[in-house]
This record gives structure tokens, C-alpha cells and sequence, in this order.
């Protein structure tokens, strides 16, 4: 079930806020650019914005992202990043990746975590030794996952990483290797830790992220089911604002480090649930269930770090956001 009328709108909406007012564009200008998982949700956001300035690859194996998401004038090569042969013909002669392919599950990691492992972790090593070999930079999406349950709010990029995921743990390795790849060889790397994504193209199913999953129960005439008591907290950044991160991460002269992309917010799973019934069924009930097994009880991010290094500013308020998205 989809989430809005117009799905690129929201994109459109924002880049003119969150991208065209900064200096990145201009510097990608006849550049190539490889999106690895450029059907997904945030990776096909990345290739839309990249066009036309930029020649755009995607390479994704549609397993779970979708063909009819890549940009007319991007080149589509359907393969998997561990795939040596494909991997090397889609990096041919490209200046920055977007590395974005992964499983983006924290579920599925504790289900499966040997398949986990091999996609997310062994899949950024193949796309970082297939960029060091193309001398391009690489922009990785790693995840506030490698915190674990924060010691103190907002988490900042030297706080203690607890993992309590497999999922956590991949990321957390692909953001070391990033920094060591900068350090070790050279190799321009940037981590961006992004907090709860949302917005057009962000799938269903069992795995969905809350809006996505509150959305859909209440567009069903079902009650909006609460984990708990509701009031553990989140910081939901708008795809645009990863975007944004992720244009100005492809510029920066910070390479080796790794970013916070959040809002700095934070809002309660109830407030948001609130937000959405609002928006798409301002009858439909809100129901607490059992509290979801080792959830975390809060988090949010520090963005000073990318404000300052980056040039990163977050421009879409979570209640703007869900206007645009869900009408």
C-alpha cells in the first residue's frame, strides 16, 4: 500500500530547501556516480537528486528495492555488490558511491544473522575494495544502531557503541572499516548514521518502520498498534535531509569520519502514531500492545558534529513531513 499520491513530490518538494541552496550540486557537475540498492527507498531519493548534473549508476538486485523507483537517466545494472564481476563493471570509472545497499533489518538480522552478515557487512568490504581499486570516493549509510541503548541523550558521535543487534553490529564494522579505508589507503570515505528514515517509497511488511506501519493499519480501518507504553522516543528524519547529508558527505573535505543524520528531536511513538491517525483516519483508535522485546527506550540524535563539518541542517519538521506525505 503506498504512502502518498505523488511520491517524488516529497522530494521535490524539499530539494529546494535542503539541496539546491547548498554548494554540492555544482561540484558533482560531469562526475559519475554509482548508487549501490538505488532502488530502495533512500537510495533511489540519492539518485534522483544526483540527476541530471551527475551520470548516475544504480546496481541493485531488486530483491527488495524496486525497478519502477530508478530515475529516468540513470543506468540500471541488475546484480549483487558481492558479485566481483558486476561490482567491477559497475564501478568503472566512477568518482563517488553511495553505498547504500544492505539489509535494513534489525529482525531479520536476529532471524538470519549468517545472511545479515554476508550482505551488510561482506558486501561494504567488496564495494570498498572495488573503490579503492576505481580510486572513488564512497558515502556510507551506516545506522543509529551501532549505539545500542544510549547512556545519555542526545547520542553523539564518541559515545560508547553497545550494539544489541547483529544488524547494529554489521554496521558498526562497515562504519570502522569506512574510517580505516580513508586511513589505511587513502581512500576518501564518509559514514552518515542515520536515524529513523522516513517517507515516499519506504515499504511495508513486517519489517516496516513505525509511520510506514501506522500509516497502513489506519488507511486499513485498523487500530494503530503501540508497542509498550508508547512513550519511548525517536528521531525521524525526512528522506530529503538524507539526501542532503549525503550530496554534501559526496564534497566534503572531511573524509575518514563519520556523521550523525538526524534531526535532533525527539518525539514518542504514541505523539507519532497521534500524528499519522490525524492525517489518514482521525477516528481510528490507537491500542497499546505488549512492549516489544529489548526496544530502546529513547533516542536522538546530536547533529552539531554535521552541522559544523558538514554544512548539514535539517528542513523538514516530522509534522511538515507527514503533511506532505500522507496529505
Amino acid at each position: 500500500m503506498g504512502l502518498g499520491p505523488d511520491p517524488r513530490s516529497f522530494t521535490v518538494a524539499y530539494m529546494s530547501t535542503a539541496v539546491s541552496e547548498s554548494s554540492v550540486h555544482p561540484t558533482l557537475d560531469d562526475r559519475t556516480a554509482l548508487v549501490t540498492g538505488g532502488g530502495g527507498f533512500i537510495g533511489s531519493h540519492v539518485a534522483d537528486a544526483l540527476l541530471p548534473e551527475a551520470e548516475v549508476r544504480i546496481l541493485d538486485n531488486f530483491v527488495s528495492g524496486e525497478r519502477s523507483n530508478c530515475p529516468d537517466g540513470a543506468t540500471v545494472i541488475e546484480g549483487d555488490v558481492r558479485d566481483e564481476a558486476v561490482l567491477a563493471r559497475a564501478m568503472a570509472d566512477v568518482d563517488v558511491v553511495f553505498h547504500e545497499a544492505a539489509i535494513v533489518s534489525v529482525a531479520r538480522s536476529v532471524e538470519d544473522p549468517t545472511e545479515s552478515h554476508d550482505v551488510n557487512l561482506d558486501g561494504t568490504l567488496a564495494v570498498l575494495e572495488a573503490a579503492r581499486r576505481a580510486d572513488a570516493r564512497v558515502v556510507l549509510a551506516s545506522s543509529a544502531a551501532i549505539y545500542g541503548a544510549p547512556e545519555s541523550l542526545p547520542v553523539t558521535e564518541a559515545d560508547p557503541k553497545t550494539p544489541s543487534s547483529p544488524y547494529g553490529l554489521e554496521k558498526l564494522a562497515c562504519d570502522h572499516y569506512c574510517r580505516l579505508y580513508d586511513d589505511l589507503y587513502g581512500l576518501p570515505t564518509v559514514a552518515l548514521r542515520y536515524f529513523n528514515a522516513y517517507g515516499p517509497r519506504q515499504t511495508g511488511g513486517d519489517y516496516a518502520g513505525a509511520i510506514v506501519a501506522f500509516t497502513e493499519q489506519a488507511r486499513s480501518g485498523s487500530p494503530l498498534k503501540v508497542d509498550g507504553d508508547g512513550e519511548q522516543t525517536r528521531d525521524f528524519v525526512a528522506v530529503a535531509d538524507l539526501v542532503q547529508a549525503n550530496l554534501l558527505a559526496a564534497t566534503t573535505e572531511e573524509t575518514g569520519e563519520a556523521f550523525n543524520v538526524g534531526t535532533g528531536r525527539e518525539i514518542s511513538i504514541r505523539e507519532t502514531a497521534e500524528l499519522v491517525r490525524d492525517r489518514v483516519a482521525p477516528e481510528a483508535d490507537i491500542v497499546h500492545t505488549d512492549p516489544r522485546p529489548g526496544d530502546i527506550r529513547r533516542s536522538v540524535a546530536d547533529i552539531e558534529k554535521a552541522r559544523e563539518r558538514l554544512g548539514y541542517e535539517p528542513t523538514v519538521s516530522l509534522e511538515a513531513g507527514l503533511t506532505d506525505l500522507l496529505g
